[in-house]
């Protein structure tokens, strides 16, 4: 493909899929509209990435900036695309774009359906790691946490809470909960180098002890998994506070218990065995109905986020966007095309990409990847389709209905002000970097509304 894309496209959200999928789109002549929900763009990789990484954020923000510069590439911010949104679908198919691909990510919270999951202090990762990378509004609302944490997941985000909750937090105790055992933890040596010195190694030790012949029944290696865990202890940050850090294995969540008043005082959970499953890849963990009590002050669910259901498209039987079966433009056996159940066909002109298409699907260099293929089987698609009317009127056309909104818009230029703005005030502070925590103080800060 090179530059034949003389066609209109809307890419529905900012975070790394969406940003290089324009890039990839407007490089080969097409006229991108970037709507993003979001002030900034950036997604995941400007407020999932936790928020002490300022050399890896401030790399990413460089190449971002880049990408934005593109003259084919115009930007949207603060503007939301869905039901009961500042735009739906529809309103983008009737002003003429030729295709849209939809990458807003996995904006929904994904739980266990444990009893108990509606009580003060349990909370899902994706919420905190937005809390304190300060993306409105979950930079401004209040999220107790108390001095027992017990973390529900053993995968990177588990160690970024474990993290804010050690480091910043100072609390007295972390226990992170698994199904099966040592072998099958997700997180990086990397991740796991920043809380190590905070680890209860006498408690590990023991977790080994009982996991051992167990492990070594389904072909696991004990020592391999133990060694895995302290690799990371070579290049371990030192420790800032005395909380006693756990892993605790074979364990599965039966429910949370109240205190009567609406509050968590503790998690339930049942001991597991592991069973090989039947195709033989993996593990599988099953309940051997002894149960125990962990006192705690909150339940933190680190087990992946799912689609956002309110959005307005098909949802598969495993509550993911559906995609056609029976793809029309593949890209590498992959189908990226939206689809509708109800007529068995292919959504014409929608096409998915990163998290929205696969959640909780590896980190930023995964959504790039994801999203560049599907902006190129989007260009597959506009390559049998003729244009009309001209590209750059589709672009103004939107431009003049989001300025009837009475939420302003933001535009790619303002976002660089804010950028210089944010950096003038953590200079002045003396501080590594600064952000407005609420979209409000954003806006007056570009004087895009007044100051109340």
């Amino acid at each position: 493909m090179e530059n034949n894309i003389n066609h209109s496209v809307a890419v529905i959200g900012a975070g790394p899929a969406g940003l290089f999928a324009a890039s990839h789109l407007a490089k080969n002549g097409a006229q991108v509209a970037l709507i993003n929900r979001d002030i900034k763009y950036g997604g995941l990789a400007e407020y999932g990435i936790f928020h002490n990484k300022h050399k890896m954020k401030n790399g990413l923000r460089k190449q971002f900036h880049k990408v934005i510069d593109d003259p084919n590439i115009h930007y949207f911010g603060n503007v939301s695309v869905g039901q009961n949104a500042h735009l739906r679908i529809a309103d983008l198919k009737e002003m003429g774009f030729s295709a849209i691909l939809v990458t807003v990510g996995a904006q929904g919270t994904k739980w266990l359906g444990l009893p108990g999951e509606d009580l003060e202090g349990v909370y899902h990762a994706k919420d905190l790691v937005y809390h304190y990378n300060q993306l409105p509004p979950y930079s401004s609302q209040d999220y107790p946490i108390g001095k027992k944490v017990t973390i529900i997941g053993v995968g990177n985000v588990m160690l970024d809470i474990a993290h804010w909750a050690i480091r910043d937090l100072h609390v007295d105790q972390v226990i992170s909960i698994a199904r099966r055992g040592p072998a099958d933890v997700k997180f990086t040596k990397k991740e796991m180098s920043l809380v190590f010195k905070n680890l209860n190694l006498a408690d590990l030790d023991s977790e080994f002890d009982r996991a051992k012949d167990l492990m070594e029944s389904v072909g696991q290696d004990a020592q391999a998994a133990k060694d895995f865990i302290f690799s990371a202890e070579k290049s371990a940050q030192e420790s800032v506070s005395d909380t006693d850090f756990k892993l605790s294995f074979l364990q599965q969540p039966k429910q949370i218990i109240g205190d009567g008043n609406g509050k968590v005082i503790a998690l339930e959970v049942e001991e597991t065995t592991l069973k090989l499953r039947e195709d033989g890849k993996g593990t599988r963990s099953i309940g051997l109905g002894k149960t125990k009590r962990i006192e705690t002050d909150s339940v933190v669910f680190c087990i992946g986020a799912q689609v956002d259901q309110q959005f307005g498209f098909p949802l598969d039987k495993w509550g993911e966007f559906a995609k056609s079966p029976t793809p029309a433009y593949p890209i590498e056996d992959v189908s990226f095309e939206a689809y509708d159940l109800e007529t068995n066909t292919a959504i014409d002109g929608v096409f998915l990409a990163g998290w929205a298409r696969e959640a909780s699907s590896g980190l930023v260099g995964t959504a790039r990847k994801d999203g560049v293929q599907g902006a190129k089987a989007l260009a597959e698609y506009l390559g049998e389709k003729e244009t009309s009317p001209p590209p750059v009127e589709i672009i103004q056309a939107l431009q003049k209905e989001l300025k009837s909104n009475s939420d302003p818009f933001v535009t790619s230029a303002e976002i660089k002000e804010l950028t210089l703005i944010e950096n003038a005030i953590a200079e002045k502070k003396e501080l590594p970097f600064f952000k407005f925590s609420s979209n409000e103080d954003m806006l007056e800060a570009l004087k895009l509304v007044k100051p109340a």
